[in-house]
């Protein structure tokens, strides 16, 4: 028998299985295909990445997409036992909180066993996960954070040992620093080998509280996200959907080997600081057949302030993110602006970014250190769709209490020192822009680190006709003018590539290009 070559199976749980189907299409094919198991039709899905669930444990499975090509053979893991919240006391009525049920049959679960919330509404704060276990929450389900903070334990950003002062363990972090923050409605600290799977929602419930009430002023303790892993490993979500979370969604901390696949991440729109994913110091992560649709970042890939990187330097690195959707955010994928400990090997592609403010957004400033070395980032086989500004890189970006002072802000040459940041080679290619607003290409390096390469290859885009733009400012930093229709800005940068591009309708027909020692436009058109 043939074995069919148009899907690979990424993942295996233990009830329910994602695959891929093999293409060049961005997250969804115009065709629909026809999912077979063990020679039965079960399924049709337009959707690259389609979650098979169902499943029992232990059993094998014949996978196929056109049966006459032969079926891929899968056997699901092993679970020991499936505990039921309901056995332990849980309601699931929405009223009564459910935290200390849902808490014990975690605590009591053997290894490689499963949790099981069944249909219902699980009124709960955090719960603590512990390793070797899987957390299924049903389709029907909906785990529902109490909006009470006084119910939300506080985690210590740093904890000292009392015997050797040198040693330090961050279990917290906000914003970049090990900061005292609230524990998270599914908290998992050192754990490894652990799934949450399900069709079911987590639902953080700020709406209902008041996590989104003075933002910037600390409460007991910083917000908690929605899901947050610290210092863990081999931890995987499955085909959940994630919803009104108080700060981050879901934030994989010092983690190794996380696997994020076919998720719904939702934020209202003006929920402040309510990104979708933000790995930080991670190595290895996917982030596969998603949808994305916050008030904030869609995805913001970090690596901590100075402090960390001084004392706890991990990189953030081996970064995939494919087949996804990302809407109605600040940024598309963003990398920065907590960038001191430096991200490198980012690999976008076969994804729609619609209607975000930015695309590929890259930004940080200094103060961030030696170590803010970003790099290695490729965007390709991308369709932005109305993204006002689909590739923007900030040298300047004015967070943090100095972020407006002269030193970040001045435009003008200063000594390279520990504190310089850096941005090392950045490819976009084989993309489509329709209906772009502010600029294509926004880059500003600083004059003493300029960016050390751009390169765009095989790139269309098309602006908004002039009265339906809207002048922005494509990167936020001080004395900035806004744009509109602006073809290409490029300002100290060591060398920038254009092969195969092709600009239409915007306000200039030359390319502003400042302070950039190679050129090579090779088949660059502005019409």
């Amino acid at each position: 028998m043939t074995m069919e070559k148009d899907f690979e199976v990424t993942d295996v749980f233990c009830r329910s299985v994602t695959i891929e189907r093999k293409n060049d299409s961005q997250y969804e094919n115009e065709e629909e295909c026809a999912v077979w198991l063990d020679g039965r039709e079960i399924l049709r899905s337009q959707k690259n990445v389609i979650t098979i669930d169902g499943l029992r444990p232990n059993t094998e499975y014949q996978i196929s997409l056109d049966p006459e090509k032969g079926a891929k053979s899968v056997r699901t893991k092993q679970e020991s036992f499936l505990l039921n919240v309901r056995d332990f006391g849980a309601c699931g009525d929405g009223s009564k909180l459910d935290t200390a049920a849902i808490q014990a049959a975690i605590a009591a679960c053997p290894e490689d066993g499963t949790v099981y919330l069944p249909k219902g509404t699980y009124l709960s704060g955090p719960l603590f996960l512990k390793s070797q276990l899987t957390l299924w929450i049903d389709e029907g389900a909906t785990l529902l954070g109490d909006p009470d903070r006084a119910h939300y334990p506080k985690l210590p950003g740093m904890v000292r040992n009392l015997y050797e002062n040198d040693k330090e363990f961050s279990i917290a972090s906000w914003e970049g620093n090990p900061l005292d923050a609230f524990a998270s409605l599914i908290t998992g600290i050192g754990i490894h080998d652990v799934d949450i799977i399900g069709r079911g929602v987590i639902d953080g419930n700020a709406d209902h509280g008041d996590w989104w009430e003075n933002v910037r002023q600390k409460r007991i303790a910083w917000r908690p996200r929605t899901v947050f892993f610290s210092n863990c490993q081999n931890v995987r979500m499955q085909a959940l959907t994630i919803r009104n979370s108080p700060s981050w969604t879901i934030h994989p901390y010092y983690c190794d080997h996380v696997r994020l696949l076919g998720l719904t991440i939702l934020n209202p729109e003006e929920a402040p600081n309510t990104d979708g994913m933000d790995p930080e110091s991670c190595e290895d992560l996917l982030f596969l057949g998603s949808r994305i649709s916050v008030g904030d970042d869609c995805i913001a890939i970090k690596s901590g302030k100075l402090y960390m990187a001084t004392y706890h330097y991990k990189q953030t690195r081996n970064i995939r993110i494919r087949n996804c959707l990302f809407e109605k955010g600040h940024g598309s994928v963003t990398v920065g602006s907590e960038i001191a400990g430096g991200v490198e090997d980012v690999h976008v592609s076969q994804c729609i970014f619609r209607r975000t403010d930015r695309g590929v957004r890259i930004k940080s400033r200094r103060g961030r250190g030696e170590r803010a070395v970003i790099t290695n980032m490729v965007f390709e086989n991308i369709r932005m769709e109305r993204v006002m500004m689909p590739v923007t890189a900030n040298m300047f970006y004015f967070c943090d209490p100095d972020g407006h002072t002269e030193y970040v802000q001045g435009q003008y040459f200063m000594p390279v020192d520990y504190r310089t940041p850096k941005i090392g080679s950045l490819t976009v290619r084989n993309c489509t822009c329709t209906d772009a607003s502010a600029s294509f290409v926004c880059a500003y390096g600083l004059p003493e680190a300029p960016i050390e390469s751009i390169t765009l290859e095989n790139v269309s885009v098309s602006f908004l006709p002039e009265g339906e733009r809207v002048p922005t400012r494509p990167i936020m930093m001080d004395n900035f003018d806004k744009m509109s229709g602006k073809s290409l800005f490029v300002k100290n940068v060591r060398e920038l590539t254009c092969k195969n591009v092709t600009i239409i309708g915007s306000a200039d027909q030359e390319p502003q290009i400042e302070n950039t020692e190679h050129v090579t436009l090779q088949g660059l058109a502005i019409k």
